[in-house]
């Protein structure tokens, strides 16, 4: 018998875990995940220089804005698939329409920027890094999301781990937004999204043998 269907065969037998008890560990967990994430920005990056001005201007809020959604999105979709049986599509329409939405404002602004400008609006001057720096801020928050998801009972491995990266992607991204002072929509829809999908492949791999019963 494949591994696919003994699972099946017993995550028919298994009762769903309460609404209730899934959420608020899935919260717990990824508030101690994003204070890791934090606290290894500060001594690693620390925050942007100018974080007050950030603070009062569009541009920030609009990073910000997708990479919250972006993870919100995440959260729906594992806090489905960790009970058995259960879909995610909310979740996934969540994390599709956040994506949609930077990239049309990505391409918006590459259309109205004058040609010699467009080539720095999609690169930056971080974009080797970018990515990188998000998958490890991702890392520890990645770790906490599949310790809690391990104490139920997700039945698609994979894609448990794989929601559970996005997620973690996420948090980590809004996280490294308080140091990157990129903030084009070109620049964001590439390299934040490469690298919060980066967190959700890693969970992918990883999903399959941690979140084995």
């Amino acid at each position: 018998m494949k591994t696919d269907d003994l699972i099946a065969m017993l995550a028919k037998d298994v009762a769903p875990s309460p609404n209730g008890r899934v959420t608020a560990r899935l919260v717990a967990m990824c508030a101690v995940g994003a204070a890791v994430a934090f606290g290894v920005l500060l001594v690693w990056l620390g925050l942007r220089p100018d974080m007050m001005a950030a603070l009062q201007s569009g541009p920030y809020w609009m990073k910000t804005v997708y990479t919250a959604g972006f993870a919100a999105g995440g959260f729906a979709l594992i806090e489905r698939l960790s009970r058995p049986g259960a879909r995610g599509k909310l979740g996934a329409i969540m994390v599709a329409l956040c994506v949609l939405a930077i990239f049309s404002m990505a391409m918006m602004q590459m259309m109205r920027a004058a040609p010699d400008a467009r080539m720095a609006a999609m690169m930056g001057s971080t974009w080797t890094k970018c990515p990188w720096r998000i998958l490890s801020l991702s890392l520890p928050v990645l770790a906490a999301i599949l310790y809690s998801v391990r104490q139920f009972a997700p039945t698609r491995l994979t894609l448990a781990g794989a929601a559970s990266g996005l997620l973690a992607g996420g948090i980590a991204a809004t996280v490294y937004g308080l140091y990157c002072e990129e903030t084009a929509a070109p620049f964001v829809a590439i390299w934040y999204t490469l690298g919060m999908s980066l967190s959700a492949g890693v969970g992918a791999i990883l999903g399959r043998r941690v979140l084995a019963w």
